[in-house]
């Protein structure tokens, strides 16, 4: 059980520190492009494209796997293209770099590692920094994911404030569940 409290601060601590590190200026510039592109692609964390298209951003996930095997064909010139790796060099991502390079998408990078691949072939790199893993021997990716997370929840709030999204749109969009009874009553 202690393990677990442990797991639980490391992952407060990781959160709390990205407001001491956010790049406001890099934050504010790809918050403005995803609020004006006309398509964004996600190649890390599946729940963030799922998010844009809930204040109607047009967006999809691209599978690292299927992006080499010609997934790559959906980016288009002034495309966002978002990559999320905490390394920054990950081997299934260097080919999706180039391509998004060749194809003129603007390429959004998340990364700690500012001397890495990703990050100096991102016209935009937000850093992120994590002290350590909160697993036991710090090898999985969960304060990552976590803080990666938290910056994803942090644009997708200033998206809406930017585009002026309301209430409205999302209740014609979200129709169902609990949620879709609430709005739409």
């Amino acid at each position: 059980m202690q393990k677990a409290i442990e797991s639980l601060r490391i992952e407060r601590d990781a959160i709390s520190d990205i407001i001491d590190y956010l790049d406001i200026e890099r934050f504010y510039e790809a918050v403005t492009v995803l609020s004006t592109c006309s398509k964004i692609i996600t190649c890390a964390a599946k729940n963030v494209s799922h998010s844009l298209c809930c204040i109607e951003r047009n967006a999809q996930f691209l599978s690292p796997a299927e992006a080499v095997h010609g997934g790559l064909g959906c980016i288009k010139r002034g495309d966002a293209v978002v990559m999320v790796s905490r390394g920054g060099k990950t081997a299934e991502l260097l080919p999706i770099i180039d391509v998004c390079n060749k194809k003129e998408a603007i390429l959004i990078g998340i990364t700690e590692n500012l001397n890495s691949p990703l990050s100096e072939k991102s016209q935009i790199v937000v850093p992120m920094k994590i002290r350590r893993e909160s697993d036991p021997l710090n090898i999985m990716a969960t304060s990552s994911f976590v803080v990666t997370v938290a910056i994803f929840d942090a644009m997708l709030s200033a998206i809406m404030e930017q585009t002026g999204y309301k209430i409205e749109q999302f209740a014609l969009i979200h129709p169902g569940g609990a949620v879709g009874k609430k709005l739409n009553n």
